[in-house]
């Protein structure tokens, strides 16, 4: 493994056959070492979610291998395969995918529970973990009863119940505001940080990478080159200089994710170009209303 905590050759995804066959994914490597965070972005329908799901061992690759911690995923017989997922992935989503029946300490402690952790053992690790994130008092409040940050640091508790080795994470602030996002995507860095876990991140957010130590551009199931591509100046997204709505300002081109933000930048561009050099390098942009893509 040469220290890797997360290893993958050549994999491919396929889905269909004959015409109607799609290469979802196609010869991707991946390398994610211990505490390392990485940030995986592309438009939608580039393969990202589907590149996640087989690093995380929830679907079978077409070709390739993945290792994690030395274990060869496709060497595991199926039946061994959620005992695995339990203790070396924990696994933040989007919506949360909290259980709305339990309550946040309940939800944690099933993580547990799935791994063979039962009884006191489990409750003080949720309530451990759920009191370092400063949820100790929203340990019996249902996930109906919490705000969508609270949600997601319960998810992140639970993704940390059984210490895996990796964390994997699918849009964990899309359906978050723009300062609660940084807050659970600092929370993400710190655990990296602080616990040594590798993190793969996949997200249309370009505010994440502020704390990732890698930005990978995953476009038609394979990787490309970042260099290739532009930051919208409005909202800072990273998008493709092909194909793009783009603006001619003092001879210069601006690239855009959306026909909006071409319109808010040709409206004031002065605005906006000052607003950058007032910006030290590698800060996010202010803040402006969260838009959802794809």
């Amino acid at each position: 493994m040469g220290g890797y905590a997360l290893r993958a050759e050549g994999l491919t995804k396929t889905f269909g056959e004959g015409e109607v066959q799609v290469r979802a994914v196609r010869n991707v490597g991946l390398e994610v070492g211990a505490g390392e965070v990485v940030l995986i972005m592309g438009p939608s329908g580039s393969g990202k979610t589907t590149l996640l799901s087989m690093l995380g061992a929830m679907l079978r690759p077409t070709s390739g291998r993945i290792e994690v911690d030395g274990m060869d995923l496709a060497a595991l017989p199926e039946r061994k395969l959620p005992e695995f997922r339990a203790r070396r992935f924990g696994f933040v989503f989007q919506d949360f995918n909290l259980l709305s029946a339990l309550s946040a300490e309940e939800n944690v402690e099933f993580a547990l529970n799935l791994s063979g952790v039962t009884g006191h053992r489990a409750r003080d690790r949720a309530r451990q973990l759920l009191d370092e994130f400063g949820l100790a008092h929203r340990r019996r409040f249902r996930p109906d009863k919490l705000s969508g940050g609270e949600k997601q640091r319960v998810a992140i508790a639970r993704a940390l119940a059984n210490a895996p080795t990796v964390i994997l994470a699918d849009e964990p602030t899309a359906n978050l505001d723009s300062k609660i996002g940084r807050e659970i995507a600092r929370l993400l860095r710190r655990i990296a940080s602080e616990e040594g876990r590798s993190v793969v991140i996949v997200s249309h957010d370009t505010r994440l990478k502020e704390i990732a130590d890698r930005v990978l551009w995953l476009e038609d199931g394979q990787f490309r080159s970042m260099s290739e591509m532009a930051t919208d100046p409005v909202c800072g997204m990273a998008v493709e200089r092909e194909e793009t709505s783009h603006y001619r300002h003092d001879g210069q081109t601006y690239y855009f994710c959306s026909t909006a933000c071409r319109e808010e930048f040709a409206a004031s561009p002065t605005h906006f170009l000052q607003r950058r050099t007032e910006i030290p390098a590698g800060a996010p942009l202010p803040e402006r209303p969260m838009r959802r893509i794809g």
